[in-house]
């Protein structure tokens, strides 16, 4: 128990409308249920994982899960009613506090709506959103509507401090709760070390990606095994997604092993020696498993054409950004090719002095991310059980 308002009860909003965002509101709850006791009550939106804790959504969050700029568009009349909806949802509950994780574009809106019709709710924002890539301005703009912000990049309250965001502290990233799972044993990095060498294939976990990745990832592998680079290649995926990942991928010249589900993702980690990954994450996860990548990223014409007017930083590989210098290569539209990916593989499979200055990095992230031992979910709690009182 946390303090004597721990019997009162407390009436805990939360809305989470994606996977990721998902994830972490799970591990939120669960943290928050062990401090606040049995009487704490949840209510809000939230996928599966949430669900696993008790909450009941809703509404169901996959209509929420879009991706691009293009896609907005032609789903905003159902986007704009599930907003209302959210909000006369949070505005009925009165909760003692709102937390909003992750999906700016859908969360913040609702926070705005509930500030203007309610102030006395306090508004807590899990997961910053990428002020310190594009928008910046967007900072400032939330001290109107968000009390304390979660964030789970180490860089992020220095950024909010500058450009004169709300509240801000870190809290750690939910990868840091995985690391055992990440690092290899020492039959495992036996493997990792053995020829031929393991490389992951990691083209997305959407189906947009699968369509956009698959081709060039093959043609990558193809020039690999051309060019007498003797490799092993994994490539692990999500159960609704196996059958069109298996389609795709059916006609590579060089047929990867594909593996599905969470377990089998992180088992395969903790042997590879080297990566092709599409830009994300995944990437992080990819560092503190100390797996050296090549990353490539491509989106329609109309994003990329949107995306070098507005995004301003050098990277957009978490792993770089932590790290602060660009020790992780990537590829992004016309220069996300066969050609220019499989030459760079080969640097990060080999011994090669490329490869090594990965390895030292990541070596590095771990400190740089460090909790000080406490799990973020625990850190995460805290703050929130602080914007209640």
């Amino acid at each position: 128990m946390t303090g004597g308002k721990a019997l009162q009860g407390q009436k805990i909003f939360v809305i989470a409308a994606e996977e990721s965002g998902d994830r972490l509101g799970a591990g939120l709850i669960k943290a928050l249920r062990e401090k606040l006791g049995p009487a704490a009550t949840f209510s809000g939106i939230g996928g599966s994982h949430m669900a696993e804790q008790g909450l009941g959504s809703l509404f169901p969050t996959e209509q929420l899960s879009i991706i691009g700029i293009v896609a907005i568009p032609k789903r905003l009349p159902m986007i704009l009613r599930r907003i209302r909806e959210a909000t006369d949802a949070v505005l009925a509950a009165k909760p003692d506090v709102l937390v909003i994780i992750d999906s700016p574009d859908f969360t913040h809106r609702v926070a705005r709506r509930v500030r203007a019709a309610d102030p006395s709710i306090p508004i807590v924002d899990y997961v910053s959103p990428t002020v310190w890539v594009w928008r910046p301005g967007r900072a400032r703009k939330m001290r109107a509507y968000v009390d304390r912000l979660l964030a789970v990049l180490p860089f992020e309250p220095e950024v909010h401090r500058k450009l004169g965001g709300p509240p801000c502290s870190y809290v750690g990233h939910p990868l840091l709760d995985d690391l055992g799972a990440l690092r290899p044993n020492a039959d495992e990095l036996a493997r990792r070390l053995a020829q031929p060498p393991s490389l992951l294939v990691l083209p997305g976990s959407r189906r947009s990606e699968i369509k956009r990745n698959m081709v060039i990832f093959g043609e990558t592998l193809r020039l690999l095994r051309e060019q007498g680079v003797a490799f092993d290649p994994v490539l692990p995926t999500v159960p609704h997604l196996a059958e069109s990942v298996r389609a795709a991928a059916a006609g590579w010249p060089v047929q990867p092993r594909i593996v599905v589900g969470e377990a089998e993702k992180r088992a395969a980690f903790r042997t590879a020696r080297a990566a092709l990954a599409k830009s994300g994450t995944v990437t992080l996860e990819l560092a503190l498993a100390g797996v050296p990548m090549v990353t490539a990223y491509r989106v329609t014409e109309l994003e990329a054409f949107i995306a070098r007017r507005v995004i301003q930083t050098s990277s957009i590989i978490l792993a770089n950004l932590i790290l602060g210098e660009n020790v992780v290569p990537e590829f992004l539209q016309q220069d996300f090719t066969a050609e220019n990916l499989a030459p760079a593989l080969r640097d990060v499979l080999g011994d090669t002095p490329v490869r090594q200055r990965q390895v030292e990095a990541f070596t590095r992230l771990e400190q740089i991310m460090s909790t000080g031992g406490r799990r973020p979910s625990e850190l995460a709690a805290d703050e929130v059980i602080a914007a209640i009182r």
